[in-house]
């Protein structure tokens, strides 16, 4: 019996708990709103929320015309969840993955406007690493790694890298608090070469000095 609030919360957990232990398995069709409610001990609108909830989640899917389906027996988590949870290594292993083939694509596809935004972010970063308090300098960081981003003219990957951004933008500000010797914002001879390699429209140099800049940010974490 569901007793505490949220109710729908609660009904969308014992249903996920029935359809793991294999009540309802694979495929199979849950029974209809008013039995469910009934089992639970809830009302009709609290099943439809609950099953709401659970086709967001990617374990039910409703079906015009013919009911509710188990389409999987545990639920997908939640993107902002997985960001919120994973350290920071395994942070910097995405943003290798993701930054390293938007430099080399940035190599091939950079426009005028593209290397103008380099020049500012690059001059913007350089006068940020210079005292600035840690949350400014960290802006000015990601503007020049976005601007990399944006070059590729790739929309999947921007839209990919902007959901990273709040994760990076706190993995950064951990990472200064750590770093005595101010290592981070002493490398910007790193974004330099990244640029410059940009410019001459060299993928390969582009990527490798990427790899070679976040493998180097790693190190100081793993």
């Amino acid at each position: 019996m569901i007793r505490r609030h949220p109710l729908a919360e609660q009904a969308a957990e014992e249903l996920l708990q029935r359809i793991g232990s294999g009540e309802w398995p694979l495929g199979q069709k849950l029974p209809g709103e008013t039995t469910l409610a009934a089992q639970l001990g809830v009302g009709r609108s609290t099943i439809r929320e609950a099953i709401r909830e659970l086709a967001g989640r990617r374990v039910l899917e409703s079906r015009q015309g013919a009911g509710v389906f188990v389409i999987a027996l545990q639920a997908t988590e939640d993107w902002d969840k997985v960001l919120r949870k994973a350290d920071i290594a395994d942070l910097m292993e995405v943003r290798l993955a993701i930054e390293a083939e938007a430099a080399l694509l940035a190599a091939s596809r950079r426009t005028p406007a593209d290397l103008k935004m380099f020049r500012y972010t690059l001059a913007d970063r350089q006068k940020a690493s210079v005292n600035a308090p840690d949350d400014w300098y960290v802006e000015a960081d990601l503007a020049f790694h976005r601007a990399v981003i944006t070059a590729a003219h790739n929309a999947v990957l921007a839209e990919l890298f902007d959901t990273l951004v709040p994760r990076i933008r706190r993995a950064m500000m951990d990472m200064l608090k750590l770093d005595e010797t101010h290592r981070h914002r002493h490398d910007q001879a790193a974004h330099e070469a990244i640029a410059d390699a940009i410019r001459d429209k060299d993928p390969e140099r582009a990527a490798d000095r990427t790899r070679q800049h976040l493998s180097a940010v790693r190190s100081t974490v793993s």
